[in-house]
């Protein structure tokens, strides 16, 4: 254990867990969140987890927690990154508070400290649960329900003769989709790279998969020289007592590389044949659909959080992203949980590069790296925290120079839990 960090012997000795203990930690997963996973899909999501990156908690033989922790790379503003994406965070419910979880995921804070890895994400399963240990709500996402008797586009939505629509079995056209989400994914942040196994679980189409809906369905936009645009979906057909039509469609997944394949791909799915309403759960807050209907009061739409974000070390995080406008400004970081984050540190950035690095300087913002996480994609600004008492401003107009400079557009969004 390094000088600058001194913790608790946890109450359970943790290790990370070797392959042969795969069935106990699927097990645990199960017994905390009450829910099974399909038999189908445990062979991919096996290939997926990263063993030695996957810490248990043990009492003598029993497994009572577990925390792991994917090998991502991530946009942030500027470009890809490596991220540590955290996942299969889970404790029994028999050892709930006695420190589990919170030996877990500071041993976890540590090893990524020594790894070399400035930057964590999770999706959280409980909102209340990460504040505690340094995340900040990074991005949110926006949900919808549109019925499809509202959602004419404006006139002059953007349209190309060149664009052909097929209707596809997703399996089948996998290249196509791979190949746009490929041009998509460094274009927003908290998007990240898909491995083979990501793209299988995308493309499930079991009966668990399906969880009541239809099978999985794709149509793709493009012309000749190929792909633009797709969205996955699920139908669920339907009919009022009245047999008219009421079917639902549940949109999964909608990506394009411009705007006339995104219109397109859109009013596919808006058009489908016996369907009253579109029901798209997880879409980015700034999505352009807000734009294109006619009437956006339609689009019934909600918010909720998405992707949290943990600056693991403070001055390589900083460094690695790109700033929407210039800014020199010292911050005192407070960061009980990660102290070698703590204390003073000078930010140097314009929009071609940035510098962090420690300071005896006197500070110009004061606040916690939860803060930090919270705009470290870009999607959050700052000044609002000052009137919670998360950030203070010790040198006028200090704050609201570095929300600036920290905003990016587009904004945030994961696209896909992991």
């Amino acid at each position: 254990m390094s000088e600058e960090r001194h913790r608790p012997a946890p109450p359970y000795p943790i290790r990370p867990l070797t392959e042969d203990e795969w069935r106990r930690l699927v097990e645990l997963d199960e017994e905390a969140f009450s829910s099974p996973h399909p038999p189908e899909a445990l062979e991919h999501v096996k290939q997926m987890l990263e063993f030695d990156r996957t810490l248990g908690a043990f009492d003598g033989d029993l497994l009572v927690g577990a925390a792991a922790a994917y090998s991502l790379t991530m946009t942030v503003p500027g470009g890809p990154i490596p991220v540590a994406g955290v996942t299969w965070v889970a404790v029994l419910g028999s050892h709930r508070r006695r420190g589990v979880l919170r030996s877990l995921m500071l041993r976890q804070l540590d090893d990524l400290h020594e790894r070399g890895e400035p930057v964590a994400a999770l999706y959280a399963s409980e909102a209340a649960i990460y504040g505690r240990f340094g995340y900040g709500r990074a991005a949110d996402t926006m949900f919808f329900r549109i019925p499809t008797h509202g959602s004419a586009f404006r006139p002059d939505a953007p349209a190309d003769p060149n664009l052909r629509l097929r209707i596809a079995r997703p399996a089948e056209v996998r290249p196509a989709l791979e190949k746009v989400f490929g041009e998509v994914v460094t274009t927003r942040p908290g998007l990240y790279a898909r491995c083979a196994g990501r793209w299988t679980g995308v493309l499930r189409d079991d009966e668990h998969a399906r969880g009541g809906l239809g099978p999985l369905r794709c149509v793709l936009a493009e012309d000749d020289g190929g792909p633009r645009g797709y969205a996955l979906f699920r139908v669920k057909p339907g009919f009022t007592e009245w047999d008219v039509p009421d079917g639902e469609v549940r949109l999964k997944e909608l990506f394009a590389v411009d705007p006339a394949a995104y219109a397109a791909v859109w009013r596919a799915v808006l058009d489908r044949d016996l369907c009253a309403r579109v029901v798209a759960p997880h879409r980015p807050v700034d999505d352009p659909l807000v734009h294109l209907l006619a009437d956006p009061r339609h689009l019934n739409a909600g918010m909720r959080d998405d992707l949290w974000v943990r600056v693991v070390d403070v001055g390589p995080a900083l460094t690695a992203r790109r700033y929407a406008a210039p800014v020199d400004v010292v911050l005192e970081v407070r960061d009980p949980v990660c102290p070698w984050n703590e204390g003073r540190w000078r930010l140097a950035a314009d929009t071609a590069g940035a510098t962090c690095e420690r300071t005896t300087a006197p500070a110009d913002v004061e606040l916690s790296v939860n803060v930090l996480g919270s705009g470290y994609l870009g999607g959050q600004p700052l000044t609002p925290y000052a009137a919670v008492g998360a950030a203070r401003e010790l040198r006028p107009g200090a704050l609201a120079a570095l929300s600036a400079a920290m905003s990016w557009e587009p904004r945030p969004w994961g696209g896909l839990i992991f």
